[in-house]
């Protein structure tokens, strides 16, 4: 019996576990954070699916279905109520043409993919986790939340990673399922470039209010600013209970408006100062009717890789050295962005240590 390690327990480590312990591996999952899923987040409560991170994938992606089928929760996927999408420039809301919001917001998918929308699940992208997580633990996988790895190390017959707090894990093969920055604190000299790896911060709000409060018919997907009019980073706001159904009890709407923070605020600002933010940049451009019921707010701190030829030359540089070694990297910060990239990531990392 082989024994496995995989190091971050978002979406692309959950997929390696969960697919090594179908192969009978010995497997153990480390993650610092309490949770698993990484920026698979969702909420619900009072009748309200609120997502804290990503809101779906691409509509064509064949590998989050596959999955989801191998989950048994294929199901539960669901697509878009609407594609029509807005834009704001000063004035009354304009309507787009097909993927022109995608492209203008930079979104980091295919040519082909845009204007195609994407799809989620019933109760949200956790769900996917959630489901995984369930898998793992039936199949007895050793599972450490708020537990990080301090140092890995190449020992007689395989690797010792070193556990905060003291202890540490024995394996015969490695995955890295975390952001770049992780992997070279890890890997050391080989992976030393990926230290400074481009990334982008994220802030969104999520506002909940009566179907009356909001004068527009809210029939689109939602509208994205132009360049030259987001004020404070602001950026884009999906109309959430218009693009997917059931987001919300009976009678009222949500919107989630999206920010490139300044890093003094995303520093500074708390919640009741981002929601008050997230309140007056709707104002700007829809009629509201008063304060709304609900607010969350989602902070992602230098979360969202950014791919660059040069960064895609360095991840390939640093799989180069780690050829015969028993070390592997799974995930959007080394694949590509986005959900069916991280899927397709792992499902190969997974793949790949049955040839170790």
């Amino acid at each position: 019996m082989r024994r496995v390690a995989i190091v971050g327990g978002g979406l692309s480590g959950c997929i390696v576990a969960f697919r090594r312990a179908a192969a009978g591996d010995q497997v153990a999952l480390v993650e610092a954070a309490p949770r698993l899923g990484g920026q698979l987040w969702t909420e619900r409560a009072g009748g309200f699916v609120v997502e804290h991170g990503a809101e779906g994938f691409i509509a064509r992606s064949e590998a989050v279905p596959a999955l989801a089928g191998a989950l048994g929760i294929g199901g539960e996927l669901v697509g878009q109520e609407t594609y029509r999408s807005f834009g704001f420039d000063g004035g009354p809301l304009r309507e787009l043409l097909p993927g022109e919001a995608a492209e203008l917001l930079g979104f980091q998918v295919p040519r082909g993919e845009l204007g195609k929308g994407i799809r989620t699940f019933r109760l949200g992208m956790a769900q996917l986790v959630e489901a995984l997580a369930r898998a793992i633990v039936d199949a007895r996988v050793d599972v450490r939340l708020s537990t990080a790895v301090t140092s890995l190390a190449r020992v007689a017959g395989g690797h010792r990673l070193s556990l905060a707090g003291g202890g540490a894990l024995e394996a015969d093969a490695v995955v890295i399922a975390t952001p770049a920055a992780g992997a070279a604190a890890l890997l050391g000299e080989p992976a030393r470039a990926l230290a400074g790896a481009p990334t982008l911060s994220s802030v969104t709000v999520s506002l909940a209010y009566p179907r009356a409060a909001i004068e527009h018919p809210l029939d689109g997907t939602g509208f994205i600013v132009a360049a030259a009019h987001q004020l404070h980073g602001f950026r884009a706001c999906t109309f959430t209970t218009s693009k997917f159904e059931g987001r919300a009890p009976a009678g009222h709407v949500t919107l989630r408006l999206f920010f490139r923070p300044d890093p003094a605020d995303l520093e500074r600002m708390g919640d009741a100062a981002w929601a008050a933010r997230a309140e007056a940049s709707l104002a700007r451009v829809l009629r509201v009717g008063g304060a709304p019921e609900r607010a969350w707010v989602s902070r992602w701190s230098r979360a969202l890789p950014v791919f660059t030829p040069a960064h895609e030359e360095r991840v390939r540089e640093l799989e180069r050295s780690l050829e015969g070694r028993g070390v592997l990297l799974a995930g959007s910060a080394f694949h590509g962005s986005g959900i069916d990239a991280a899927v397709r990531s792992a499902e190969a990392a997974a793949a790949r240590l049955d040839a170790l």
